[in-house]
Formats: structure tokens, sequence, C-alpha cells
């Protein structure tokens, strides 16, 4: 009988403030799970960071650890929390280990000191962007509800003037899945990124309309419908394969062609 072996690479996302965030997106499944924690002041402690490093890091039998950042809006810790985290990846890791940071923010509280750190630190920066203002705006607002669309784009900027590596991620909604096209190109050709993952919001709603427990059988009217994600998806991929296959990295499109290519290669013809 084969033996279980423990995975050599693990990837977790840590949420070092929970689900706080400066902004409001209508869509967002994690505002409402402050509730939840009632008491919580919602930031990571010295001592659950060391922790975590160190299991982390025990937890790997690869030289390479991505230690990834995520919310609400990581950045609401400080510089001083991740040069902290850095220290302590120095102090824990083994021999010829090395790291990569990441960060998933939504851009708006980036300023040239983050930039700075994020470069001297070879971070890789996820950023949050529903396409051109108009759709972006659409449903990612600030807690006074104005939207963020201007915030984001230059806090994209001083990313790409500090040449920090980034990436961009899209939520689909009801409203962008419409404009395929539109949200594509703008990527491409406005924020100028050449990767990019493409998450469908699907909200589930019971009676009340309440998103906080993810429960009913009813999803809210910001979600993407199933046919609307798999157009959205269609006009893309017929746009990427005639123009960007090599330059342009879509997570859904690379993903499904690795998978195919690994059936491929199992395959075998016989005369």
């Amino acid at each position: 009988m084969a033996q279980d072996y423990p995975p050599t690479r693990i990837h977790v996302l840590a949420k070092p403030v929970g689900s706080i965030c400066n902004l409001e997106c209508s869509y967002c499944c994690f505002l409402d799970k402050e509730l939840l924690y009632p008491s919580s002041t919602f930031r990571m402690s010295d001592e659950v960071l060391e922790n975590y490093i160190q299991q982390l890091i025990a937890a790997h039998r690869t030289q390479q650890v991505t230690v990834a950042w995520q919310g609400g809006e990581p950045t609401f810790m400080g510089i001083e929390f991740y040069r902290r985290a850095i220290e302590l990846q120095e102090k824990y890791k083994k021999p010829e280990m090395t790291f990569e940071n990441t960060m998933q923010t939504n851009g708006t509280l980036l300023d040239d000191k983050w930039c700075q750190f994020f470069k001297e630190n070879n971070f890789l920066v996820g950023i949050s962007i529903d396409g051109p203002h108009e759709l972006h705006d659409f449903y990612r607002v600030d807690k006074k509800g104005e939207v963020t669309f201007d915030r984001v784009m230059r806090g994209l900027r001083r990313l790409q003037k500090h040449g920090v590596e980034y990436n961009v991620l899209t939520t689909v909604n009801r409203i962008n899945a419409d404009y395929p096209l539109e949200v594509y190109r703008f990527m491409r050709d406005e924020v100028r990124t050449d990767w990019i993952q493409f998450i469908p919001v699907v909200e589930r709603i019971n009676e009340e309309e309440n998103t906080l427990y993810q429960k009913g059988d009813r999803v809210s009217n910001r979600s993407v419908l199933s046919e609307q994600f798999g157009n959205f998806l269609n006009i893309i991929f017929d746009e990427w394969i005639r123009n960007d296959v090599g330059k342009m990295f879509v997570q859904t499109f690379e993903a499904s062609a690795r998978r195919w290519l690994r059936m491929s290669s199992r395959m075998c013809v016989f005369e």
C-alpha cells in the first residue's frame, strides 16, 4: 500500500488584519465577517506572527517558501510589521531556503515608501482592478460610498515607477461581465499588466438578503450569471489566442492549457 507523505510545498494565505478594509466593495464577502469576532482587535500579534512564520517554514520540504499576505487590506498593518516578518523568515529559514513574499491589495494606500519597501524585499504585489473607471467604480467604493478608481491607478503607477513586480486580479460581476473586451483590453493596454486572474463573484443569500454566512439557495443580483461568465471568458479567449499568447498570462487559460498538455502527454496512440 502506498504511503501518504506530506506535500513538499504548501500555500497559505495569512490575513493579519482579518477582514478589516478601508473600502466597502458591494460584493465583498469578507466585510460582514467582522461581526463574527466582536472582541477582536483585528491585528496579528508579534507572538502569532513568529509562530506562523516558524510553522510555515517547518511545514516545507522545498527550498522556496511563499509567504502570502491578504486581507481585508493588509497594508493596514504598516511597513514595520512586514519588516518584522522578513526578519523572522531569516531567523528560522533552513539552509539555502529562499522566500517569496506576496501581497494582495486594493492599492489605494500605496505610496512611495510602500513601493520602495516592496522593491527592496522582492515582493510580488497583486492589485485589484475591475476594469476601466465606469466598471471598476460601480461596486468598488470606499466607506463613504466614494469611487476608488483614481486612487487604485495612482497606487498602480507607483508600483510601476519603482519597478515592483505586480499582477492584476479582476472580479467578474453582473456589470463588468457584459464588457469582456473592454475589461481585457484595458488591462492589457492601459494598466499594462502581463498577468491577470479573473475571479467570478458568486454571493449566496438567504431570505433576508444576508451574505454574512454565505447561506441560501439564491445568489445576489451582483453575482455573475453562469452563461454570462462563460461568454465573458470565451470572448476574451478569442482575443488572447489571436494576439497575446506568450505575452499576456491569463490564469484561467494558462492553467487549462497545462492540464490539457498533461493529459495529452499520457495518451498513447496504437496502430
